[in-house]
């Protein structure tokens, strides 16, 4: 009876000591622990991820009086004003869009578009470089801002419908369609 509680003793004492054991164990995770972490819009899948508003460099001090009058006549409806604030080219180009739509007047064409209003009208981040100009405009259907082209004719800043903006857009529409 002895040798069977001796023996009985040093299994137990053998089992627990393997037991009680202070090291790691060596089979760990390795796994990549970013590839763990949830991203924002993974979420919902048909959320898409939103670009950072663009810090304000300046308040635009030469092109934002061509902004304000285009809103302002606007507003008013007034078209020999809201004429004055584009360049010839860009009303040339307006007259044509205007009479393949069979708009009379150019404020009429753009209603269609835009909402007259004042609430959100401002110009910043303007970058002039010789006649030319680029300005980040915002109003109440762009209020993230749309870059536009300005150019100086008769010592006036006039606006254009040219956009850098508008041209990424365009061009990788070309690119994705040219792929097909």
């Amino acid at each position: 009876m002895r040798y069977k509680i001796t023996f009985l003793i040093s299994i137990l004492a053998i089992f627990l000591s393997g037991c009680s054991s202070s090291e790691s164990p060596t089979n760990t995770n390795s796994i990549n622990k970013t590839a763990n972490t949830i991203v924002t819009n993974t979420n919902n899948p048909l959320e898409t991820s939103k670009t950072p508003e663009v810090s304000t460099t300046n308040n635009a001090p030469t092109i934002a009086p061509v902004v304000k009058a285009y809103c302002e006549a606007f507003v008013k409806k007034d078209e020999a004003g809201f004429r004055k604030v584009f360049s010839q080219e860009t009303l040339k180009q307006y007259e044509s869009d205007m009479k393949a739509d069979k708009k009379n007047s150019l404020i009429e064409y753009f209603a269609d578009t835009e909402s007259p209003n004042n609430k959100l009208c401002e110009a910043r981040n303007e970058k002039i470089e010789g006649s030319t100009a680029l300005a980040e405009v915002r109003t109440d259907n762009a209020p993230n801002g749309v870059r536009y082209k300005f150019v100086k004719e008769n010592g006036e800043w006039k606006w254009t419908n040219e956009s850098p903006d508008f041209q990424s857009v365009k061009q990788s529409a070309a690119n994705s369609n040219s792929s097909k």
